[in-house]
């Protein structure tokens, strides 16, 4: 992915190099595994994981602890940055072409864990937006465990893919979806409730896509590829895929945020139409 050389945002927080100091969570094992499968590019379903965390899990107070960045962090960050810039002017653009406002979010980025408006995570929650306080969190960490443990190519693009897909969120967040979504999980079965946050999600990834079609249109980043690195993101966190690694079996009812098919076909419409008005997820998910 062409990246560097572009505008940068000034929304991007580096927690990292306090990694060290404040609350933070202690626990895993299998903990750690169950936090994952149900937060893994968790959108709007942090909120639901905090009551977990908060229960199983033990707080410590350490001392602070203030460190410079690495070379790689450092160069993470600007990444990071550049993306988020480029979200930035493509949704900022879209919103403005129906006459809306568009409410820039920001990113955190941390360590270890953080404590957020939806509650406290750790780094096993994977990527995740909180609707309370507008904010994505992400320990980049995260990525190269998508490839080690889940299959995935890896890449700058898969990366990119992820922060598209959050910050999918945030618009589904200032466009009253997510309180529509919740409002009508209320009074349904579980498996009723999962196939509407299912919709959520792969409606999340419909943006990813979106964002991606108006990206390449302004800044020409895509190199070869790039398209492929974030399908096969998409592929290795689909509920069947995540279920069949970890549990050997699969369990459709429990899926919330869909099949490794569904995500890639979503994010792919997104690319190729550039049509908001096609990411109706809710109608074609039932």
């Amino acid at each position: 992915m062409k990246w560097k050389g572009r505008r940068q945002s000034d929304n991007v927080e580096d927690r990292r190099g306090f990694s060290g100091g404040g609350k933070t969570l202690v626990g895993g094992g299998i903990i750690g595994i169950v936090i994952l499968l149900l937060n893994i590019f968790g959108g709007e379903n942090a909120q639901m994981i905090t009551p977990i965390l908060e229960q199983m899990n033990q707080e410590q107070t350490t001392p602070s602890e203030q460190r410079d960045l690495t070379a790689t962090e450092i160069e993470e960050q600007q990444f990071v940055k550049t993306i988020l810039a480029d979200s930035e002017d493509v949704w900022s653009d879209l919103f403005a072409q129906n006459n809306l406002t568009y409410v820039k979010p920001k990113i955190i980025l941390f360590s270890g864990g953080v404590h957020t408006a939806c509650g406290s995570a750790s780094s096993a929650s994977g990527p995740f937006y909180c609707p309370g306080d507008q904010k994505v969190y992400m320990d980049m960490t995260f990525f190269e465990e998508l490839k080690t443990k889940f299959g995935a190519q890896g890449g700058d693009f898969a990366t990119a893919y992820v922060i598209a897909h959050e910050i999918g969120h945030h618009v589904q967040t200032l466009l009253g979806t997510s309180a529509k979504m919740r409002k009508m999980q209320q009074g349904k079965s579980k498996a009723e409730a999962n196939k509407l946050s299912v919709a959520l999600e792969l409606q999340a990834d419909f943006y990813a896509g979106i964002w991606t079609h108006y990206n390449q249109k302004m800044n020409n980043v895509l190199e070869i590829g790039d398209i492929e690195e974030a399908l096969s993101a998409a592929h290795a966190v689909g509920d069947d895929a995540i279920q069949a690694k970890i549990q050997g079996h699969i369990v459709p009812e429990s899926f919330t945020h869909g099949t490794s098919e569904q995500r890639k076909y979503w994010f792919m419409k997104g690319f190729k139409t550039g049509d908001l008005q096609q990411g109706n997820t809710f109608e074609e998910i039932q």
